[in-house]
């Protein structure tokens, strides 16, 4: 398995995250148990959770990390992924944002859930504007060197608010964001090509985009409104419905014919394609799920499939 650095750190992960915002949510504690040994063993190591993972389910904010902290439990597995978590959004009254009092809180808390006495890659998962870069940055710092971060990331971050933080960060000689988390797929491109996919690629900052698939809708497995009863997910499909979405489909059913492969293999191994992308993250509630995702990071496309793909899926001009 080809492995990628992520930015400058350390840190090298196989072209495919996988995304567990689904473990205590629709994947239960023993079904996310065999998409956890099946990734291992299928050669992969990056495991992205947030401590926020799932507060909008019934198993609450925390679900996902416990369930990762269960499954280290067992032994054995610690040193064979990179596991990456998220500070800063809210998870209770007063419990957000990445002041150090509470980056420093909060960090205690995730390494309980994950039974575990480090985090590789620790995420600022959404800008706080009223916390100065500098108070984040040594906060981080302490961190690292008391050996509980290996290295630090950021997550919806604009262009100009990841200069700002790489800019404090090599002014101060404390850590650097390594790497960034965006929304970006081949419906989603809009967003990340407009500056920050340059900025990174400048500052050799690694990309893990979030959202790989479009919550499922770049799977084909949604292709009218009918169809989005199929899944909890199925409402945030909706607006992928439309003349754009469905031209992106026909261009993923044309390549993935080509491939004997299937729409998500494809959907992800045009993101791992792109400049500068360390790799996507995407998420399954099933082994057999996870089999298919899995098998995007093996699937290489022709320059012809990535044309037919980048002309599909062409956003929109600004303005219009």
């Amino acid at each position: 398995m080809e492995l990628r650095r992520l930015g400058r750190s350390e840190l090298k992960i196989a072209p495919l995250v996988l995304g567990t915002n689904v473990f205590g949510w629709t994947a239960d504690e023993k079904t996310s148990f065999a998409i956890l040994d099946a990734f291992v063993d299928g050669g992969f190591n990056a495991v992205d959770t947030a401590d926020v993972y799932s507060r909008w389910s019934p198993a609450g904010a925390g679900a996902s990390e416990t369930v990762i902290g269960n499954w280290l439990a067992q032994g054995g597995r610690r040193d064979k992924i990179v596991l990456a978590t998220k500070v800063g959004s809210e998870m209770g009254e007063g419990m957000k944002g990445l002041s150090a009092k509470y980056v420093e809180q909060a960090v205690e808390a995730s390494l309980e859930r994950l039974k575990t006495d480090y985090i590789d890659l620790y995420q600022s998962h959404r800008d706080d504007p009223d916390t100065p870069q500098e108070e984040t940055a040594e906060a981080y710092a302490r961190l690292i060197k008391a050996g509980k971060v290996r290295a630090i990331g950021s997550s919806n971050f604009t262009p100009e608010r990841l200069k700002s933080a790489l800019d404090v960060a090599k002014a101060k000689g404390l850590p650097r964001y390594e790497s960034e988390q965006p929304l970006y797929n081949l419906y989603d491109r809009a967003g990340f090509e407009a500056g920050l996919q340059k900025l990174c690629l400048e500052e050799e900052v690694g990309v893990i985009p979030y959202y790989g698939l479009a919550s499922g809708f770049l799977t084909g497995k949604y292709r009218s409104e009918e169809d989005l009863s199929k899944s909890p997910r199925g409402r945030g499909v909706k607006k992928y419905l439309d003349d754009r979405g469905l031209k992106i489909l026909a261009a993923l059913d044309e390549v993935a014919a080509g491939h004997a492969a299937t729409n998500a293999q494809v959907a992800l191994a045009w993101v791992m394609a792109q400049p500068g992308l360390t790799g996507p993250i995407a998420s399954a509630t099933s082994v057999d799920q996870l089999n298919d995702l899995m098998a995007s990071a093996r699937l290489k496309l022709s320059d012809a499939d990535l044309r037919r793909l980048d002309e599909a899926s062409a956003p929109a001009p600004a303005g219009g």
